[in-house]
């Protein structure tokens, strides 16, 4: 990889309050400290809220989407986002339990990791082998991106032509290619602060 810097796409989801407020505040604090890693004033997607995954698992999410221009080697990155969701509190349970706060590395320039080949396989992995499994390495981009619609709406507002490297769509045709039901489920917040409850 380059001492140029890349953009790297970086989702968001809380449905847990956490020690920064409730969750749509608990976003916003952590959109600002990804800030600090980015070379250049980064993209902030609207805020959304969608219901929890798998459905009855909890409250709605609330789930945005940031771009950052950085020159940092991705590992940097996630170490930097593990670091951010620990000072939100966040303990890492059950897979898919309830969130203080996720930061997942979606995708970085046109970088593919560990290789095409384990991209294919977590990919292809069932719903239910995906609850059981957790990939030891990054995976980039990541492998559920284009199933997504919690992830890409957010992702249209700061990166529609990012394109992904190996299905050569771009985050707009990922997007278009959804099924209608999924992306209604993913509801644009009303813009400004959400009013903190005292």
């Amino acid at each position: 990889m380059g001492h140029g810097s890349q953009l790297v796409l970086i989702a968001l989801g809380s449905n847990a309050s956490s020690v920064w407020g409730d969750a749509a505040a608990t976003i916003r604090s952590g959109i600002e400290a990804a800030a600090r890693f980015s070379d250049k004033s980064l993209k902030v997607s609207h805020f959304y809220k969608n219901p929890a995954f798998p459905a009855g698992s909890g409250p709605d999410y609330v789930n945005a989407a940031v771009v950052i221009k950085t020159c940092l080697p991705v590992h940097s990155i996630l170490a930097e986002l593990h670091k951010i969701e620990a000072q939100s509190g966040r303990v890492r349970t059950t897979r898919w339990g309830q969130r203080t706060l996720d930061l997942d590395l979606i995708g970085a320039g046109d970088l593919v990791l560990p290789d095409r080949a384990t991209h294919a396989q977590w990919r292809d992995l069932s719903l239910q082998q995906q609850q059981q499994q957790t990939p030891q390495d990054l995976v980039l981009p990541h492998p559920r991106l284009q199933d997504r619609a919690f992830v890409l709406i957010p992702l249209l507002d700061v990166a529609p032509d990012w394109r992904h490297p190996i299905l050569g769509q771009t985050v707009r045709q990922m997007c278009a290619a959804l099924p209608e039901e999924a992306r209604a489920e993913v509801v644009r917040l009303p813009d400004g602060p959400i009013p903190h409850r005292p």
